[in-house]
């Protein structure tokens, strides 16, 4: 590989379906994973896609804290996209020093391969966790961070990294904050998974699923493709320094809404469990993503109905 695009975390749920958008788009790519979280069957097909389409493909088994490893990821990559975390919040409290030195220190590691390697853009997968319980909705990236969980502290941690090395003019970087993303792929084995594959997986084992809180929590729920539309335009726009940016639909749904919404896209009733809320949760979330919309071109075009279609056939399928 002369020039390539190097996705960290290319095994999981959200790099798996970028991996697959930037071959189908002729791209070369290059994946880092340590399959903690990532699944290689994630990855199946890869290779005959890029064949496919004029590109190339090349997995690299390893860890974002191992600093050669890095090194020998991120050499000749034309742009990085780092999406390897530690992504739970609950992880994050349990753990709080071993998270922080994926979700932080691992960022800085990749970061500073990507600079000494002078690759010119950098796009790093952070969280709307970094605002916590906002004082205004919707939440616009001018709000100040608050956040709740060394998850989110990490997150915050890693987007002034990247801050630091642009404002250094050393590369260009854009930090997604991502609002809540579901779609096929997800795992819902973990506990502390997205809710919607977690539901879903409750509908297609006829399980009863379990409410935190009053149920009346609500999330900002943006559909993978759309989520990766928005990370592929990142990787490809004239930007300049570091640019901040929500990616989420503007559209809050409560975690009750959510259930019913799940029961008509399945067919069935699910019994319902309510348990106390969670340590680190926020009570309200919705993007402002007007940001994106100018410096990227983008906007969710995938509504909630439409979305669960699409994965509900994948729990089918």
């Amino acid at each position: 590989m002369d020039s390539f695009i190097l996705v960290t975390g290319g095994a999981g749920f959200i790099g798996s379906h970028l991996v697959e958008a930037l071959l189908r788009a002729g791209e070369d790519v290059r994946v880092l994973d340590d399959f903690s979280t990532g699944k290689r069957e994630n990855l199946d097909g890869s290779e005959a896609l890029a064949a496919a389409n004029g590109g190339s493909f090349q997995l690299i088994a390893g860890d974002v804290r191992d600093e050669f490893k890095v090194r020998d990821a991120v050499d000749s990559a034309a742009a990085v996209c780092h999406l390897a975390a530690v992504s739970s919040v609950q992880q994050s409290l349990a753990d709080p020093v071993g998270a922080d030195s994926v979700t932080h220190g691992g960022t800085v590691n990749v970061l500073r391969a990507a600079v000494q390697d002078e690759v010119p853009r950098f796009v790093l997968a952070s969280s709307c966790a970094v605002y916590g319980d906002a004082a205004q909705l919707p939440i616009a990236e001018t709000s100040t961070p608050r956040p709740m969980s060394p998850y989110a502290e990490s997150k915050l941690a890693a987007e002034e990294a990247c801050a630091a090395a642009a404002d250094a003019g050393q590369i260009t970087a854009a930090c997604l904050r991502f609002f809540n993303v579901y779609g096929p792929r997800q795992d819902p084995g973990s506990e502390y998974s997205g809710v919607i594959s977690r539901f879903l997986d409750a509908a297609a084992a006829g399980a009863p699923v379990t409410v935190y809180g009053d149920g009346g929590q609500t999330r900002d729920f943006v559909y993978v493709g759309d989520l990766v539309d928005a990370l592929v335009r990142a990787l490809q726009r004239p930007l300049q320094g570091v640019s901040v940016l929500n990616v989420g639909t503007g559209t809050p749904t409560s975690v009750l809404e959510l259930l019913d919404r799940v029961e008509g896209a399945a067919g069935v009733t699910l019994e319902r469990r309510m348990a106390p809320a969670r340590a680190g949760d926020i009570r309200e979330s919705r993007a402002d993503p007007g940001r994106s919309k100018w410096v990227l071109g983008w906007k969710a075009t995938t509504d909630l109905a439409a979305g669960l279609a699409k994965t509900w056939e994948w729990y089918g399928r």
